[in-house]
């Protein structure tokens, strides 16, 4: 019983740690973007995302989460950093956000 509870807790924390990583990598990238790019439609804004999405797994595996990472992680990882750095960067370009 106690293996199960700690084995559970152990898959939360992973959870929570990948969870908020990406998020936060993701909303560092819409502003390094805005930054960066000239406007919607600067390429630029691209490669700075798929950056973030590359330079955050040494990161995974520094805090010690990339273990067991399998495709559906990989793809999560990145699924959740392009939609937080989406909404985020949308945002800041309708609102007209000056940095």
């Amino acid at each position: 019983m106690a293996t199960d509870t700690a084995e559970s807790r152990r898959a939360h924390l992973r959870g929570i740690t990948v969870t908020a990583l990406s998020a936060l990598i993701g909303l560092a990238a819409a502003f390094g973007s805005y930054l960066v790019a000239g406007g919607p439609t600067d390429v630029a804004a691209v490669y700075i995302l798929i950056g973030a999405i590359i330079a955050q797994f040494p990161v995974l595996q520094a805090t010690g989460v990339k273990e067991d990472f399998s495709g559906k992680d990989y793809a999560y990882v990145a699924f959740m950093t392009f939609s937080l750095w989406f909404v985020c960067l949308t945002i800041l370009y309708t609102a007209g956000v000056s940095l």
